[in-house]
């Protein structure tokens, strides 16, 4: 109470004691909106927040406003706001078709990135980061934050030996796996197949392990997807349905929040098709993935197998996780890329390092994981072993309308309505109809 008094007198008598008296304007505060999926979710654990709170300590002038939207209405919800003059001044999209459809609303980042980093700044990132966010002349519209590897199966070691299971390393050793899996009442090899995504990304890698060069060929329109190593790649992946390999409710299951639950925090199952991300999972802090997966004694191994029994593993596919874009009507564009350019830099460094959502995309970054268990350490060290030497080329298809043929031929094929061989036609006719 007192204290409050003497405020009072103070500013009273400040007119008639101290000539030119007064207190200082405050700072007007610029705020950037902020609008994704990804890095994070709605828990107030997310590493999200305290890259945005560190990033306004650095930065007193701006405020970050962050809009989390999740994976299933992000997209939509975010072109309607973009088309009516409401859009977040950045956003994350992700990279292949959902960033050349955006294009409309995503600004040439080029000037700022040369001014904050100087001529040579595509030096800062990974060639095939780089090739995810730029076009034909070298223009950049997004900042790639963190790059993904998809293809990859999950395995729980301690449960597979329970069950008298060894990790399988082809698709004959992995139908064997399913079947003596199945007999003891356990799923086989689990797959969130009601997911369009990630149903591309294993198709992707059974199909480069066929033969990369024809599928990417095909996708580029310069060959056809009727061919022998394409057919037999829909083929494998229907058999894989038909014959056991994935669970019998896998095309009516969600990878989120279902079948990842199911592996990570209840512990139930022995194996799940997930991409390197996933990684994650041994720097979540909440104790049911704790308890589960990140116990004393807890055994994973993060694995590919050979798909065609040629021989070889399938190769993986990478591209950039989530791809920072700068709305062209934002009002605020100076404080807008200070904020982008900061999660790339010091918020990277922190979801790289300290929470593992993705891998590295800047050439200057080293990986130097904080409190990583030797388990998940192996497994890093398999991520970037293979990210080196084991990768077929681009993750998904850019072209969104070819991407939605080979989605829907692949749900088809899941559910026994086409065959193989019409499962090419039907992607290829679209394919011919496509503007490259």
């Amino acid at each position: 109470m007192k204290r409050g008094i003497s405020k009072v007198l103070a500013i009273a008598m400040c007119p008639i004691m101290l000539a030119g008296c007064s207190s200082p304007a405050p700072e007007e505060k610029t705020t950037v909106t902020f609008q994704t999926w990804n890095p994070a979710d709605s828990g107030p654990d997310s590493p999200i927040y305290k890259i945005i709170d560190q990033f306004e300590k650095e930065n007193p002038d701006i405020d970050v406003e962050y809009v989390y939207v999740g994976s299933s209405s992000h997209q939509d919800q975010l072109r309607v706001k973009l088309m009516g003059g409401e859009g977040p001044d950045v956003y994350g999209i992700s990279s292949g078709a959902s960033f050349d459809a955006f294009r409309d609303f995503e600004e040439d980042l080029t000037p700022y990135c040369k001014t904050t980093w100087g001529d040579n700044f595509k030096d800062r990132f990974l060639e095939s980061c780089l090739s995810n966010v730029d076009d034909a002349d070298g223009t950049i519209y997004g900042l790639p934050l963190g790059q993904t590897y998809a293809g990859y199966l999950w395995a729980d070691v301690n449960m597979m030996k329970e069950y008298g299971c060894d990790i399988p390393t082809n698709y004959t050793e992995m139908l064997e796996v399913s079947k003596k899996l199945r007999e003891q009442g356990q799923f086989p090899l689990a797959l969130g197949a009601m997911d369009s995504w990630l149903n591309l990304d294993m198709w992707m890698s059974i199909a480069a392990d066929c033969d990369k060069d024809a599928m990417y060929d095909a996708i580029a329109g310069k060959a056809s997807f009727e061919t022998e190593p394409i057919i037999e790649s829909f083929k494998i992946w229907q058999d894989s349905f038909n014959n056991g390999i994935f669970q019998d409710s896998a095309i009516s299951m969600t990878l989120y929040n279902e079948v990842n639950d199911m592996f990570q925090r209840e512990g139930s199952i022995p194996m799940f098709a997930n991409g390197s991300w996933a990684m994650n999972m041994y720097t979540l802090s909440d104790e049911e993935t704790k308890k589960t997966f990140n116990s004393d004694g807890a055994d994973h191994d993060i694995f590919l197998i050979d798909w065609n029994d040629d021989g070889k593993i399938a190769p993986v596919t990478a591209s950039v996780d989530v791809i920072l874009c700068m709305n062209p009507e934002s009002k605020v564009k100076e404080a807008a890329f200070r904020w982008m350019s900061y999660l790339v830099d010091e918020g990277q460094d922190m979801l790289v390092n300290q929470y593992l959502e993705y891998m590295p995309s800047r050439s200057d970054m080293k990986l130097n994981v904080t409190g990583l268990s030797e388990d998940g350490q192996q497994n890093l060290d398999y991520i970037i072993e293979n990210g080196k030497n084991n990768v077929a080329g681009t993750r998904g298809i850019e072209y969104a309308e070819l991407s939605n043929a080979v989605c829907d031929a692949l749900e088809a094929l899941a559910l026994g309505d086409i065959t193989p061989e019409e499962a090419a036609q039907k992607v290829q006719q679209t394919s011919e109809t496509i503007s490259r």
